[in-house]
Order: C-alpha cells, then sequence, then structure tokens
C-alpha cells in the first residue's frame, strides 16, 4: 500500500473549482491541485442522462488525509453527490512524493 494519492473531483464552473482547490490547498489537506478543464460529461442523474460542461480538479495528497478531504470536499461542494475518488500513486520520483509530504503536514497556522 502506498502513503501517496491522487484523487479527482469535478465541479460546474473554473470559479467553483479555483475556491474548492484554493480552501483545499489552505487548509493543508493536499500539497497541490490543478484545475484542468473545461471537460464534456455525460452521465447518468436521476434517471435523465446528462451532458454537462465541467472543471476537473485533480488533487495531490497523502492516504491519511483522505477522509478529512472527502469531508471538505463534501462541504464546500454544489453537487448533491460530488465525485471523490482516490487512486493509488504506485510510483513517483522521490522528489516529488517528498514534496506531498512535506506540504501537507500541518502546522499551528495551518
Amino acid at each position: 500500500m502506498t502513503d501517496y494519492i491522487q484523487v479527482l473531483t469535478t465541479v460546474p464552473d473554473v470559479d467553483a473549482g479555483a475556491a474548492l482547490a484554493r480552501s483545499i490547498t489552505i487548509k493543508r489537506l493536499a500539497a497541490g491541485v490543478q484545475i484542468i478543464g473545461p471537460i464534456r460529461s455525460l452521465y447518468w442523474w436521476k434517471g435523465s442522462l446528462r451532458d454537462e460542461q465541467e472543471w476537473q480538479l485533480v488533487i495531490k495528497t497523502t492516504r491519511t488525509l483522505f477522509a478529512e478531504l472527502e469531508e471538505h470536499i463534501k462541504a464546500g461542494h454544489s453537487y448533491e453527490v460530488p465525485e471523490v475518488i482516490a487512486t493509488e500513486i504506485l510510483e513517483g520520483s522521490g522528489a516529488y512524493l517528498n514534496w506531498i509530504s512535506t506540504e501537507t503536514q500541518r502546522t499551528d497556522a495551518s
């Protein structure tokens, strides 16, 4: 099992993505967040096929922060059921993985 994960979520617009990404990084729930988009999403929701424009957040963090990150995303999200999917980072540059560890460490100011 790896200590490092990448978490995905989607938001309805770039401003929502920037606000969520900023709050995640300020709280040190992630070392960094990328906002990708717009993307086109087709999905089923309450019996209807939806075709929407969204932005995707790619969140670099550690496994130990996942539960708190998930709650933070849910609390600050406009979707009834936000996507919160984590995948393991199986390999990576030692310096990059060290950066994730370093930047997700909390201080009294975080």
